[in-house]
């Protein structure tokens, strides 16, 4: 048997006429400056099947500003990643030629 999922975080019933099982929409932050970015590289293998990708951490601002930075690293490496929840992946072992594009680019990155 399947658990439903839903946005009421467990509550069944309520007596409060006033409830709302809607849940606000947290918002998004604005996209810092280049250089006000602390991000972090690194190579990571959980649960990838040994894998290697190289994972971009750190990054505060705005979704659509991540997609569009992490495209840019895919494009400059020639391969395939992803970039969601404040994360960019990309496949491959490539952590030093992206330390030094960010660096290139105004962000603060190790």
């Amino acid at each position: 048997m399947s658990k439903k999922k839903g946005n009421s975080g467990g509550i069944v019933y309520s007596t409060n006429p006033d409830y709302s099982t809607d849940s606000p929409e947290p918002e998004e932050t604005d996209t810092l400056g280049n250089s006000h970015q602390q991000l972090r590289v690194k190579l990571d293998t959980k649960k990838r099947a040994g894998k290697v990708v190289t994972l971009i951490d750190g990054f505060i601002g705005k979704a659509d500003d991540l997609e569009k930075l992490g495209k840019e690293l895919k494009t400059k490496c020639g391969t395939g990643g992803s970039a969601k929840d404040g994360q960019i992946l990309i496949q491959g072992d490539y952590k030093d030629k992206i330390i030094k594009w960010l660096q290139e680019w105004g962000y603060k990155a190790k």
